[in-house]
């Protein structure tokens, strides 16, 4: 592959957006595609597709690269991919078989798989024997998963719509709702996503509301709804009849499920912005169902979202865990006797998942429920993000 100054660039642009202020990935990049219109769909998909990847190995190509400047770190990383780089003078300082030694050399599991020494002990502790597997499952590109919105038409008449414009898929079995692509591409271009036929979603992320075994003219709670995904896809599974409540303390993200909604044609959606104790004291007894999609350390999405290793921290993690247990502490009041919640996070540590089920089991507020069964979802094993899903019930 041909390589272009401007499109480097276009690459050191956003790592230093990335790692220098500290922004996130997904947005930096977005905003960098749109900073020059004269760039095509490939040199888009090359920045897009470099700066991620270079954002997943960034502790391995510092260590193995000549210096921290620009073109040594782009030169390190481009021969990792094992192309050869041009006789341009910017890569003059790098010499490929002293960096291929350099990585033969290397032992550390900690630098071979990119994450810090404080994660992979926190994972070798949570995890045990699976640990290892697991983040090399995790450093691996994510597939373009997307969910069909079963109110505007089926999988296999969206697999052959899709088809047609050359976007060609597969299904999986235990993924009712969900295609996935066999290459990457740009699926919010095509009309069939402005039409409200899909939406983005991993295979796993599409288990938690399937988890809640919904069905048409209940009143389900979405309390940690963010940007409405999952209230979707239970409006979908509801065949939008009776109401879904979209909270969240965020009236921004609300403002997102509006737009999207209208997209897909659901009309069921009711949105509320918790505005404290009140808001859930209020809405006692009244749910149906319950779905505490709650904040989390995003372990189990880091293929999709490489930078939140980065962004992590041993003391970030624990303040996670305590709003984790805040929350469950207070919203499963909102059940009604006999109804259902569901607590999901895309986490893979113990410590926020099963941990904090038998924790809130143990305590007052969960002395009222039962846990009928859970579900730890790893990477190495689904081939998805990791996730975890607990289904409890109200006595």
């Amino acid at each position: 592959m041909k390589l272009h100054n401007n499109t480097i660039r276009g690459v050191h642009t956003a790592l230093a957006a990335i790692f220098e202020e500290g922004q996130y990935a997904d947005k930096v990049i977005e905003r960098t595609l749109k900073s020059n219109p004269k760039w095509g769909a490939r040199d888009r998909s090359f920045i897009a597709e470099t700066t991620y990847e270079m954002v997943r190995w960034w502790r391995l190509i510092n260590f193995l690269s000549p210096s921290t400047e620009p073109y040594d770190l782009f030169g390190t990383y481009w021969l990792m991919q094992g192309h050869s780089l041009p006789p341009w003078e910017e890569f003059a300082k790098i010499n490929a078989d002293k960096i291929k030694q350099k990585y033969d050399d290397l032992e550390d599991p900690a630098k071979l798989e990119s994450v810090p020494d404080w994660l992979y002990e926190m994972g070798q502790k949570e995890l045990g024997p699976k640990w290892e597997a697991e983040i090399h499952s995790l450093n691996q590109e994510a597939q373009v998963v997307l969910r069909v919105n079963t109110l505007k038409t089926t999988r296999e008449r969206l697999k052959n719509r899709l088809a047609e414009d050359n976007i060609h898929s597969h299904i999986v079995k235990g993924y009712p709702d969900a295609l996935i692509l066999d290459e990457r591409t740009n699926v919010f271009r095509n009309p069939a996503f402005k039409e409200g036929l899909f939406e983005v979603q991993d295979a796993s992320s599409q288990l938690v509301a399937a988890a809640l075994a919904v069905e048409p003219g209940m009143r389900v709670i979405d309390a940690c709804a963010g940007a409405g995904g999952k209230s979707l896809h239970i409006a979908a599974l509801m065949q939008n009849k009776g109401k879904v409540l979209c909270m969240d303390v965020e009236e921004w993200k609300l403002q997102q499920t509006k737009l999207r909604a209208r997209r897909d044609g659901v009309s069921i959606i009711e949105r509320k912005v918790i505005e404290g104790s009140k808001t859930i004291k209020r809405l006692k007894d009244t749910a149906d169902r319950l779905l505490l999609d709650v904040p989390c350390s995003g372990l189990g999405v880091l293929r999709r979202n490489p930078d939140t290793k980065w962004k992590l921290s041993e003391e970030s993690i624990a303040k996670v865990q305590q709003t984790q247990q805040e929350i469950l502490q207070s919203y499963p009041s909102m059940v009604k006797p006999g109804g259902q919640m569901v607590y999901a996070t895309c986490s893979i540590l113990p410590s926020e998942n099963q941990d904090q089920i038998a924790k809130f089991l143990e305590s007052e507020a969960g002395k009222e429920f039962e846990l009928i069964e859970d579900q730890k979802l790893l990477a190495q094993e689904s081939g998805f993000d990791g996730f975890y899903i607990a289904r409890l019930q109200k006595k």
